[in-house]
């Protein structure tokens, strides 16, 4: 049996976890992206490496306790169950630049539908907000007696306003617009942050022959969710991934911390996390 818990992640810097060399594009760096809306994701095994990192550091020995212990070359059976089992974060709010907003948080149907199925009773009888419905808290252009928002690729006719205070993980409703499941990957890479790099010789202030690339990055302000489960265990300690038992932190994900990339908050919410 499994408990059932959650984690939100917002992202207090752009945050890059990388595509593998086959789906990088010339010298763009990107993101891994969700199939189907074609939206940044964090895999399951990005995220449980780094909580492991960071219970080495602060109670080696104990990580393989709760991560599974890793295969030992030469041995057989050297590996063990993870007792927290982690998967893929999934984009739920991503801020676009609006003018006039100058910020408004965008999601789709079927990345709302994924954060009902994983936070559960808490939302199990809402119904999801129809595409083109904009939150109690946005302030539309009046344009001919109709609302609607101007993004770069035109403006966004609103079909109504209502609370969404519900679908936002930590009760605070932000300025926000429902899209279709066939528009959110187009604005999504409109809003995602671009940075331009160079690698210079090491002699010599100069840039390295075919030394320019970029790097994509979901932007801060970012929220995701991702679903946990913890197996049931002999032991009653509860799982304490933060210090002192907290149920939020900072943590590094991705990759780029050392130029500013990668910091996260993550709140951890359900059964089996420590209060």
């Amino acid at each position: 049996m499994y408990k059932r818990a959650y984690g939100i992640i917002e992202t207090l810097a752009p945050l890059h976890v990388g595509a593998t060399a086959g789906e990088e594009s010339g010298n763009l760096n990107l993101i891994f992206r969700d199939q189907f809306t074609q939206t940044g994701i964090i895999p399951g095994s990005s995220i449980r490496g780094r909580f492991r990192s960071e219970m080495r550091r602060d109670e080696k020995g104990r990580e393989s306790d709760w991560y599974g212990a890793p295969a030992e070359t030469g041995e057989s059976d050297s590996t063990t169950e993870s007792v927290v089992k982690f998967e893929y974060a999934s984009l739920l709010w991503l801020p676009v630049f609006c003018p006039g907003q100058p910020v408004v948080w965008v999601s789709c149907p079927k990345l709302l539908k994924r954060y009902q199925r994983i936070v559960g009773d808490e939302l199990k009888s809402r119904k999801i907000p129809e595409k083109y419905t904009g939150s109690s808290t946005l302030k539309p252009l009046n344009v001919e007696g109709k609302k609607k928002l101007f993004f770069n690729f035109g403006f966004l006719e609103l079909k109504g306003t209502e609370n969404l205070k519900a679908w936002f993980p930590n009760g605070e409703e932000l300025p926000a617009v429902i899209v279709g499941d066939d528009e959110i990957g187009m604005i999504h890479d409109m809003a995602l942050y671009r940075q331009s790099r160079v690698r210079l010789k090491d002699d010599e202030k100069r840039v390295d022959g075919g030394g320019f690339f970029n790097t994509e990055a979901l932007p801060e302000g970012t929220i995701m969710v991702f679903p946990i489960a913890i197996r049931e265990t002999d032991t009653k300690d509860p799982w304490k991934p933060f210090k002192e038992g907290n149920q939020t932190g900072e943590i590094y994900l991705g990759g780029l911390e050392s130029i500013g990339f990668g910091n996260c908050q993550i709140t951890l919410k359900g059964e089996g996390v420590a209060a």
